[in-house]
């Protein structure tokens, strides 16, 4: 008997498992990048309660949730459009293939469809319930992540995350204006934090995955200039980025407490930066990563919280 055709036992686990497919819900849920939309969603929150002296009364407290209600729509089909451009060099990526856009599951046209009604819903909830000031900021932003930096700079410059990130760290100035009409020099602190924020964010979880971006062909730092050198900026941002995070208390938008997390966080960032700069290594990089998420949050949470000590 030939071994070749010989019958082998059956068994459970020699069977492929047909993974369960979510359901249309969860796939356009899915596109929108919930996870992301809710720290973008929370930074604008932390914009509005700052551009606003003392305990909000109920006017404003409604006029905020709406604004939010729009901000998440607007962010939602900006995250959708991403999926769409980039669906191709998401089913190559390990940590994206698992998207319905990179395995076929929703077309082309829907997802184009599903974006362009979440962007007009948004952005009519901003111009008639909230201002127009508001609404044209977020749509300018809606365009600075989907087609400036998607089409054009990430897939063109090592820089993608630099440039790019004015877009990602609009939302504190979107929720200033929604509360407020107007743009301030406040509000622009909050935008320089997270705009030094971005880069030793990003590239930190960009060396661990270095493979999954070269064979995408996107030029990240670590791509294009090697671990040693991307390590080396993720330290010195980190170090840049400490005195921006100081800034709200030296012009009076906080109090100690808010100057006591800052410090630390800040000292947190920058200590993984140096010893990721000097000893690498995958698990350590994983570590600055969740680190980098924690000090954002908890010092935007500190923020907050000061404004009603103070």
């Amino acid at each position: 008997m030939n071994p070749t055709n010989s019958t082998a036992p059956v068994t459970a686990a020699s069977v492929p498992v047909a993974l369960p497919v979510p359901s249309k819900f969860r796939q356009f849920y899915s596109l929108t990048k919930p996870r992301v939309v809710q720290l973008i969603v929370f930074c604008a929150l932390i914009g509005m309660v700052l551009a606003v002296p003392g305990v909000p009364s109920w006017a404003e407290v409604k006029l905020g949730l709406i604004a939010c209600a729009g901000i998440w729509l607007v962010a939602g089909a900006a995250a959708a459009f991403n999926c769409l451009v980039e669906q191709g060099i998401d089913a190559r990526m390990k940590r994206t293939s698992w998207r319905a856009t990179a395995q076929g599951q929703i077309s082309n046209t829907l997802t184009l469809t599903f974006s362009a009604a979440l962007c007009a819903a948004g952005s009519a909830i901003l111009y008639f319930w909230v201002n127009p000031l508001t609404m044209w900021l977020t749509f300018a932003t809606f365009v600075g992540y989907a087609v400036i930096y998607t089409v054009i700079l990430k897939p063109m410059t090592p820089q993608n995350i630099v440039i790019g990130g004015a877009s990602g760290a609009m939302p504190p100035v979107l929720g200033w204006a929604a509360m407020t009409g107007a743009v301030s020099p406040e509000a622009l602190i909050l935008f320089l934090i997270i705009f030094l924020w971005t880069p030793p964010h990003f590239w930190a979880l960009a060396l661990y995955r270095v493979e999954d971006y070269r064979k995408a062909g996107l030029p990240m730092l670590p791509v294009t200039h090697g671990n040693e050198f991307t390590r080396l900026q993720v330290f010195l941002y980190t170090l840049v980025l400490f005195p921006a995070c100081v800034m709200p208390f030296a012009f009076h938008m906080s109090g100690w407490l808010y100057l006591v997390a800052a410090i630390v966080l800040s000292f947190g960032f920058s200590w993984y930066g140096f010893r990721l700069w000097r000893n690498y290594s995958d698990a350590l990089a994983r570590k600055t990563f969740r680190f980098s998420l924690i000090h954002l949050s908890v010092l935007f949470a500190a923020l907050l919280v000061d404004h009603y000590i103070i």
